[in-house]
C-alpha cells in the first residue's frame, strides 16, 4: 500500500510544473492515504467457496451448448413480458465482434500504437450497441432465422407465461 501512496504522489507531482499540486493531486494523495487505511481496517473479503466465480463458469458452459430458448421483450409501459417465441441460445448483443477490434500499427519492424480493425465482413463495430441477435424459430418450418431486436430482450431457456403480457379485454359496450 505503501508503494500506492507513493505512486500517486509521484504521478501528482509529475502533471504540475509550478510544484504547487493541485487540487485533484491533493485529493489522489488522501484518496490512497483512505484505501489504505480502509484496507489495513477491513481487508480482503473472507472468500472460500468461490460460488459467483463458479456460477460464471456454469453459466458459460450452458451458454456453449444449443438450448432451447423463449424470447420475449420488455413492454416498457406495463413491465409484461411480450413473446417472441421459441429461439436456440440466449442472444448476441449487436456490438459482439468475431475478431479483435484493433490490430498494431507497425513501422518497419517496431509496433507503434493500435488502429481500428474491421470485421471480416469489411465493416467497423461500433463500441456499444442496445440491439441483440437471436436465433429465432421460424413459425413456418423447423429452421431458426435471425432477427435483430433493438428494445429490451429476455432470452429464456423456459417460457415465462405468468409474465406475458395478457390480451386486453373488450371494452364494455364495444362491438362483438
Amino acid at each position: 500500500m505503501k508503494f500506492i501512496l507513493l505512486a500517486a504522489t509521484l504521478l501528482a507531482s509529475l502533471d504540475n510544473c509550478d510544484n504547487e499540486p493541485t487540487t485533484d493531486q491533493k485529493q489522489a494523495v488522501e484518496q490512497a492515504r483512505a484505501l489504505e487505511e480502509a484496507h489495513a481496517q477491513v481487508g480482503m473479503p473472507a472468500i472460500t467457496h468461490f460460488q459467483e466465480k463458479r456460477m460464471a463458469k456454469d453459466i458459460y458452459e450452458m451458454r456453449d451448448t444449443q438450448v432451447a430458448t423463449h424470447a420475449y421483450i420488455v413492454n416498457e409501459f406495463s413491465g409484461c413480458l411480450i413473446y417472441l417465441g421459441p429461439a436456440v441460445g440466449f442472444g448476441l448483443p449487436y456490438a459482439t465482434e468475431y475478431s479483435s477490434p484493433t490490430r498494431d500499427r507497425y513501422y518497419g519492424q517496431a509496433s507503434y500504437g493500435q488502429v481500428p480493425q474491421a470485421e471480416p465482413n469489411g465493416l467497423f463495430m461500433p463500441a456499444s450497441a442496445d440491439g441483440t441477435w437471436v436465433l429465432l424459430k421460424d413459425p413456418n418450418s423447423d429452421a431458426t432465422k435471425p432477427v435483430y431486436i433493438e428494445p429490451r430482450v429476455i432470452v429464456s431457456p423456459f417460457r415465462l407465461i405468468d409474465n406475458e403480457c395478457k390480451p386486453a379485454a373488450p371494452a364494455a359496450g364495444g362491438k362483438k
